[in-house]
């Protein structure tokens, strides 16, 4: 099936459920997964399209979603399927997960603060989906398998060891040996408990913000398994970087939330803990490799700095309990190549610096450019729907709910958001080609308050999507006014 008609089928797909066109259909930025992913708007109605054709996968999702939303647990509800069950509609929850959040917050003197709150109601969640809700699961639909076993295990440590490890020529193994010792690593965790849910990709890409509360998404590769693996993938996940006293304090707080809900020995939980963190830590890396070295992906490549950074702090705090020499030395090998994967400075990325303003044409026009570069883009926002127009919306500004649902029913906004989108596709592709370090995009409206706003922020919660290697700078001009 090719792209086009992907979103043809989409586009019928929706028809038949909501019986209306859908006025557009938007690819979703998604680095890691086969399955593709659509934004389907209508005048009425806004959902996720999806299409995989992994059927077996896809029946998996199905019947997990359908558990999980009659059990109360907050995922999105599946609103169609297509006869041939390659594609199928879900509830849009938005785009504001953990993980760009946390990123959001990372320079604000609050963020210690903010992050255990936002971690606590995601762990809070784990043991409901871990534990509380488990046995309302048919794990007989279980995609690829039904438990995280044996050979589930050995199979991550061999994607490692072919798409990260032997993408190296100068890390030197015996690979022999080595599979001995994953055969003794293996059966170490295949021994563990493992009656519980587990999600199995439970980290903050995966945990959206909606409806002033944490929704869940990506679970298709959900079965039983142990405890630990979930809790590793969310306070261990390397690009958010949790500091590791702070990892310390919430994995505490799981223990206690889940010491409500079942009996368990906290010091074996403990003492089996660095299993999950190696074992993540080289399945993560066999991601990149495989995603990075080997298809070529810039942002798989750019992580792998980070990997091997958590890497060398877990050989130093966290040993493993097991003598497994071979793959000691090879984790060692791997932090010796840190020279070769430098974590790039943001001010350094790519050379381009993107800045974001919103302004009011009246008050103090075109905001000045002193990037040297005269000026960039400038779009007007005026000609949109206008909420200023009505008292409810006067106090409030575009990022405001009330005012961000107004403008998002009205066709012309989505309308003007895509051909923006196509203009700054083609300006930054220049822009990087040509190796330019400064690139502008003003939104004007009247006051510098609704319209404007609104669609510099949707502009820059999309750019960090489709240009993570960039930085962005966000300004509302009128906004900064009125707080100095």
């Amino acid at each position: 099936m090719q792209l086009y008609s992907i979103e043809n089928q989409l586009r019928l797909l929706y028809s038949q459920t909501f019986l209306t066109e859908a006025y557009s259909i938007e690819a979703i930025v998604n680095s890691g997964s086969p399955r593709k992913y659509y934004r389907i708007r209508g005048l009425e109605n806004t959902v996720i399209g999806t299409f995989n054709e992994l059927i077996e996968e896809n029946r998996a999702f199905f019947s997990l979603a359908k558990t999980m939303k009659k059990a109360g647990l907050n995922v999105p509800e599946i609103v169609a399927i297509s006869e041939d069950e390659l594609m199928y509609l879900q509830e849009d929850m938005g785009d504001i997960s953990l993980f760009s959040k946390i990123q959001s917050l990372k320079n604000d003197f609050s963020f210690t603060e903010n992050i255990d709150t936002y971690y606590k109601r995601a762990l809070k969640h784990l043991v409901l989906f871990q534990v509380v809700k488990n046995d309302t699961i048919d794990y007989s639909k279980a995609w690829p398998a039904e438990r995280f076993d044996k050979l589930t295990i050995l199979a991550d440590l061999n994607y490692f060891l072919y798409y990260f490890v032997k993408q190296h020529t100068e890390l030197s193994i015996n690979e022999y040996k080595l599979q001995q010792e994953f055969e003794i690593l293996s059966t170490a965790i295949a021994d563990i408990p493992s009656e519980y849910f587990m999600y199995r990709d439970f980290q903050s890409r995966n945990i959206i913000l909606f409806k002033d509360d944490l929704y869940f998404i990506d679970f298709q590769g959900g079965r039983k398994g142990p405890l630990q693996y979930d809790l590793v993938s969310l306070l261990y996940q390397v690009k958010a970087a949790l500091p590791q006293q702070k990892r310390h304090e919430l994995t505490d707080f799981y223990l206690t939330i889940l010491k409500k809900q079942i009996n368990i020995d906290e010091t074996l939980f403990m003492k089996q803990l660095p299993y999950f963190i190696y074992l993540r830590l080289m399945q993560v890396l066999g991601a990149y490799g495989y995603r990075g070295l080997i298809q070529g992906k810039p942002h798989f490549i750019e992580s792998i700095p980070y990997a091997i950074n958590e890497l060398e702090v877990q050989l130093s705090q966290n040993p493993l309990i097991v003598d497994l020499p071979v793959l000691n030395g090879l984790l060692k090998s791997i932090v010796a190549l840190k020279s070769n994967y430098p974590i790039l400075d943001s001010n350094l990325k790519n050379g381009l610096k993107i800045t974001i303003n919103s302004f009011s044409f009246l008050k103090g026009g075109i905001p000045r450019d002193n990037s040297g570069n005269g000026g960039g883009f400038v779009f007007d926002c005026r000609i949109l729907p206008n909420p200023g127009r009505f008292n409810e919306y006067a106090m409030l500004t575009g990022l405001d709910q009330k005012v961000i649902s107004f403008l998002e029913q009205e066709p012309e906004v989505h309308s003007f958001l895509s051909h923006t989108k196509d203009i700054i596709k083609q300006a930054v592709n220049n822009y990087k080609n040509r190796n330019f370090s400064n690139l502008m995009f003003n939104f004007g409206c009247t006051g510098g308050q609704h319209r404007s706003v609104y669609c510099a922020s949707q502009i820059s919660q999309w750019f960090q999507k489709e240009y993570p290697e960039c930085e962005v700078l966000t300004n509302h001009i009128e906004q900064s006014k009125m707080q100095s």
